[in-house]
């Protein structure tokens, strides 16, 4: 598999330029998605990122253009079920790992596959406005981290 994010620089790219709110939208892909919370993850570990990181999706959708509504933008079960994914990724992961090796690894994984958590929650729950706005556990299996 070919990874979207060659080197280091590549994840750099797309961790700085969403924190800073300026990484283009066509760029927001689901490995991207991945990407910035690694990034996150790694570069930046004195953020509760739990915390932080729905402030941050909703500034970057915003600066973008993008609303954060019932319909679309922000997702609370989304987020906070890949911030655990990524979180149980990168401690099965060596900590010196170069960014890059780390997310080919977590995109050649089930991770990489952008219906991962249909495995856990079915449809109607998942992409419910309930979801959306918070937490939901999931109602297929329990999350494996």
């Amino acid at each position: 598999m070919t990874s979207p994010y060659p080197d280091a620089a590549a994840v750099d790219h797309v961790g700085l330029g969403f924190a800073d709110r300026t990484l283009p939208k066509p760029e927001w892909t689901h490995a991207a998605h991945f990407a910035a919370t690694v990034w996150m993850l790694r570069r930046r570990p004195e953020i509760d990122l739990p915390t932080a990181m729905p402030g941050m999706i909703r500034a970057y959708n915003e600066a973008c253009g993008v609303a954060n509504d019932d319909h679309g933008g922000y997702h609370e079960t989304i987020t906070q079920a890949s911030i655990r994914a990524c979180r149980a990724f990168l401690a099965s992961r060596p900590a010196d790992e170069a960014l890059d090796v780390t997310l080919t690894a977590l995109i050649a994984s089930p991770l990489g596959d952008k219906t991962w958590l249909l495995t856990y929650w079915a449809r109607e729950t998942l992409f419910s406005v309930e979801a959306r706005r918070r937490w939901m556990a999931p109602d297929l299996a329990p999350l494996p981290f």
